[in-house]
């Protein structure tokens, strides 16, 4: 699962910040804590969403450390402005810290409880009555006004009004529908049981990413099928989602693009991630992906395409890459590296191909399923041997076996090793055999010559049979090679993965479980001769 890249970038000195909290509450204690703001915890909490409120914390002149650092932890800042807010250098001083974090992406939203709006922005009314008298107390006009910009800032975003015009309770209800999307929408993404060597992989596409350019940038991810590219893109997703405007990883486009409305349900999910209108519905593909790009033209984005197939399905999903603001980043993963060819030249894009694990880290992947620790136990040691020697370092292979065979006794290991070796597991066979099943006939047929007869061979001697076939092997070869079903080594010899082969020779043997003579191929000197013996 070590990645070649084929382009370069500068470095980003982005790191990852993870968050403890996913609402931190600002409010004037003695104007709301035991109405307004105490209901709106108490709510929050009841939905799930892990909220901060400075309870019982010991007041000063100053804001302590600690607090500040809870700040920078929370998702979401909810600011509530009251009455006497602005009286407490403690709520402005809490205030210019959200302002700070906002321009690090976090999410504010205030909430203006019985003032008005226009006198927080404009500080007037007991706003300015309260900064005037803390420019005479504190006789810093920095301090005071970097308050001024931080109430002016605020109260220019988007937030709630309550003015006595319904209850408090459905007020409080339409925050929490509010911010439950929003927290939705900037949840991290399961990873992986074990996430063995991920952290390695993702610093050659942070490189390629470049956070902190302009332009909109597309990095494709290819591999064949189980080598870890959806993996690998969901972990991406969680190192940088919160530094964009929105962010949505649409898993399973393949599939699911394939599906009765399977286009308009993505862009409607798309939609929800970045926008959280749970409401929006865009009722065919052509309206959906012209309320992508008048909605979304503004958004500087994260955006991730798993398993994507046909670039037509990009096309009907999204419309064009560069609809997108300045800054906005699409990640793309597929088994076929020619589709990124195709998306045109109108923006930058890279491409990584994820390959297999090495051998130490097949050996704590598999260890970790089968033992539950990160090294074998000392009497399976060379059964382990053989199942890192079979999986040749593909993930899928490795969990699939590990979790199969944990628990099991030395006796069951080795009937089960025999078996893999004879007769592919199934759970495998799935998954690599998606990219067989999207070849057409004489790709088909090219790939299951290749995995029974000519492994290893020569190009050119493989292009000569196959033509006298009528396969049109040029393109077919080429084909397999996009797919990353077959490779070519320096020597234009074919190669490709032992579980690639395996699966191949697997479908050939499921035409006829029971009767060799019944398959289209035969490689097996046993088969040939009983079937040759028993026709003379």
């Amino acid at each position: 699962m070590a990645l070649v890249t084929s382009n370069e970038a500068s470095s980003s000195s982005f790191t990852h910040q993870p968050k403890n909290f996913d609402v931190f509450l600002s409010f004037r204690g003695e104007d709301t804590r035991l109405g307004f703001t105490g209901h709106l915890y108490n709510a929050l909490r009841q939905h799930g969403i892990h909220t901060f409120i400075d309870d019982n914390l010991p007041r000063g002149e100053r804001i302590s450390t600690q607090l500040l650092k809870t700040i920078e932890s929370s998702t979401i800042s909810i600011i509530v402005f009251s009455e006497n807010y602005a009286s407490s250098s403690w709520c402005l001083d809490e205030l210019a810290k959200i302002i700070e974090c906002k321009k690090n992406d976090q999410l504010v939203r205030p909430v203006f409880y019985k003032v008005d709006p226009s006198e927080v922005r404009n500080q007037k009314g007991k706003f300015g009555e309260a900064l005037a008298k803390h420019e005479e107390k504190f006789k810093d006009d920095k301090k005071v006004q970097k308050w001024r910009e931080a109430l002016h800032e605020a109260a220019s975003i988007s937030g709630w009004h309550y003015n006595n015009s319904c209850t408090e309770f459905k007020f409080i209800q339409g925050i929490i529908e509010e911010i439950s999307n929003s927290k939705l929408n900037r949840m991290p993404l399961f990873v992986a049981k074990y996430p063995v060597g991920i952290n390695s992989r993702i610093e050659a596409i942070k490189l390629l990413l470049d956070i902190e350019s302009n332009d909109v940038r597309i990095v494709g991810m290819y591999g064949p099928g189980g080598i870890g590219k959806t993996t690998i893109a969901k972990a991406i997703y969680n190192n940088f989602f919160d530094h964009f405007e929105g962010s949505s990883f649409v898993e399973n486009v393949k599939d699911k693009s394939g599906a009765f409305d399977g286009i308009i349900q993505l862009q409607e999910t798309l939609l929800f991630d970045i926008l959280g209108d749970r409401h929006l519905k865009v009722g065919n593909i052509s309206r959906g992906t012209n309320v992508i790009k008048e909605r979304l033209c503004c958004k500087r984005i994260l955006l991730i395409l798993d398993d994507v197939d046909k670039a037509d399905q990009i096309e009907r999903l999204i419309g064009k890459c560069d609809w997108f603001a300045s800054g906005s980043r699409i990640i793309i993963t597929t088994r076929d590296k020619h589709l990124l060819a195709t998306l045109g030249k109108a923006y930058s894009i890279y491409e990584v191909e994820v390959t297999k694990l090495d051998d130490h880290e097949a050996l704590e992947l598999f260890s970790l399923h089968a033992f539950h620790r990160n090294k074998p136990e000392e009497d399976y040691s060379k059964l382990t041997d053989q199942v890192i020697c079979y999986a040749k370092g593909l993930p899928l292979a490795l969990v699939i076996i590990g979790a199969d065979l944990c628990g099991r006794s030395e006796m069951e290991w080795e009937s089960a090793l025999d078996k893999y070796e004879r007769i592919l597991d199934k759970d495998i066979q799935k998954i690599l055999q998606i990219s067989f099943e999207g070849l057409d006939e004489n790709e088909r047929d090219i790939f299951l010559d290749i995995a029974c007869f000519f492994q290893g061979s020569n190009k050119n001697y493989v292009v000569d049979i196959s033509n006298a076939c009528n396969f049109y092997p040029v393109i077919g070869i080429q084909k397999l090679i996009d797919k990353c079903l077959v490779t070519i080594d320096r020597f234009n010899t074919l190669w490709m993965h032992d579980l690639l082969q395996q699966m191949g020779r697997e479908i050939v043997r499921q035409e006829s479980p029971k009767n060799p003579g019944e398959r289209s191929r035969l490689w097996c000197y046993e088969d040939a001769l009983d079937i040759l013996t028993q026709n003379t």
